[in-house]
């Protein structure tokens, strides 16, 4: 549907307004839209009126309305002034969320080089090889930004064809109508990095802890390393420290209702490790809490280093012969341990299921305040105004919320007591989940 506007020439008002539409075009065309600057001076400029401002004047001030030194500066100053407010708020926005991204990281504890470590780690558990360097790019002059590739993937797709779905979220976006298994072959899974490339050119496939390959990796890393019940994950690592220690870790898990798991933690003990002939007997001995942040700073360098784990297979027999005594000397630290560890869950739980007991409790009320809201604004509607299928709606409407009220006055006193009783604590189990021994190079 078109509309004309025919204008007279020997009209005053229609010369103006050719005037007002042709500049409107123009800066359109150049600009792409009016700002919101120059649609509130072409206003004023009209709301002056063609007889107070008179036509030639009117006129030329349409026409130079974006042009001059003294317009366009006004110009910029006004634009800069209009959104300098909402500036504020982005600056603002940012900053609120460059803290969340930083309490996040501090409280997962997130490294790039551990998470990095750990997707590695669960590769060569599925049978394939670790992550390799992308170097088809070239020098890599920052090893933190570099690319990675993933190999043996047909080896990974031959143990599991469900591996496919996982790898198609590293490929470039399927095209409208391509097949599945051409798309598959014309394009291979993208390099991954774990930093920002600063680039969104969709060559390299940013990794994050919700993404389908990751979470699909760190499950079977995390379920192969609470897979058995016995010290089967013992090690020994060289250190340069003179003084042999050994580290018992543990895991504190926390159940709730049908065996949901509420809570789960790795702890770890730490002590100065003597001979068993040296200790009598005695037994060993833990360190406070502040030596052992050192002993597991200096575990996570050696795990770090290659060199520390060629121990000599004599070594590692040796030690066998100790793991259980050690074990058992230190699973009642470990268990006094997981039990301060276990009430400060109990109280993070509690607060938790709190908290969200009372958001669910005021989004239930907000939401019977609204229905009650809409039925009063309807009471003064007159039904005879409204059509018959319209009448029937709304008949059927205040029937729904007549019976989502009485719904709701029931949830408002069962689903914040539901919420708090799933975050009740029906079971905890503290168990030994691995033995790392720090032999002394020296030695």
């Amino acid at each position: 549907m078109r509309c004309y506007y025919f204008t007279l020439p020997q009209r005053l008002e229609d010369r103006v307004l050719d005037v007002l539409v042709r500049k409107t075009q123009t800066i359109s065309r150049e600009l792409g839209s009016l700002s919101p600057v120059i649609e509130r001076k072409l206003s004023r400029l009209m709301n002056e009126g063609i007889e107070m401002t008179g036509e030639n004047q009117l006129t030329r001030a349409i026409e130079d309305i974006d042009t001059g030194e003294n317009n366009t500066k006004g110009l910029i100053t006004e634009e800069l002034e209009a959104i300098r407010p909402e500036k504020q708020r982005l600056i603002q926005s940012q900053m609120t969320l460059e803290k969340m991204l930083s309490d996040s990281r501090q409280w997962l504890g997130l490294d790039r080089r551990h998470f990095q470590d750990a997707l590695g780690a669960a590769l060569e558990l599925s049978g394939a090889k670790a992550l390799e360097i992308d170097r088809s790019s070239g020098k890599i002059e920052d090893q933190d930004k570099a690319a990675f590739c993933l190999p043996d993937l047909e080896q990974l797709l031959g143990a599991d064809p469900n591996w496919a779905k996982t790898l198609d979220t590293l490929r470039s976006p399927r095209g409208r109508g391509q097949n599945l298994w051409d798309w598959r072959k014309s394009s291979p899974p993208r390099p991954i990095v774990f930093q920002d490339p600063g680039s969104l050119d969709g060559k390299v496939v940013h990794l994050h802890l919700e993404h389908r390959l990751v979470q699909r990796l760190l499950s079977r890393f995390l379920a192969q390393g609470f897979l058995y019940h016995e010290l089967s994950k013992a090690c020994v690592c060289l250190t340069q420290d003179p003084i042999p220690k050994v580290v018992v870790l543990g895991r504190l898990s926390l159940y709730g209702d049908r065996a949901s798991r509420l809570h789960d933690e790795v702890i770890a003990v730490a002590a100065e490790w003597l001979e068993p002939e040296a200790r009598g007997r005695g037994k060993l001995r833990p360190l406070s809490d502040a030596q052992k942040k050192d002993v597991l700073e200096e575990l996570e360098d050696c795990l770090g280093s290659s060199r520390s784990r060629e121990v000599s297979p004599a070594l590692l027999e040796r030690f066998k012969n100790f793991a259980a005594r050690d074990v058992a000397e230190l699973t009642p630290h470990l268990e006094r341990r997981a039990g301060v560890l276990c009430d400060r869950a109990l109280a993070l739980l509690s607060k938790r299921g709190s908290e969200e007991a009372k958001e669910m409790k005021k989004l239930l009320q907000e939401q019977r305040q609204l229905i009650l809201k809409q039925e009063d604004e309807t009471k003064a509607k007159q039904l005879s105004l409204f059509t018959p299928d319209e009448s029937r709606q709304l008949e059927a409407d205040r029937r729904h919320w007549q019976k989502r009220l009485q719904d709701l006055e029931r949830e408002i006193i069962t689903e914040p007591e539901r919420i708090e009783q799933a975050y009740e604590v029906r079971a905890t189990r503290i168990e030994p989940v691995g033995l790392v021994y720090l032999w002394p190079v020296s030695n």
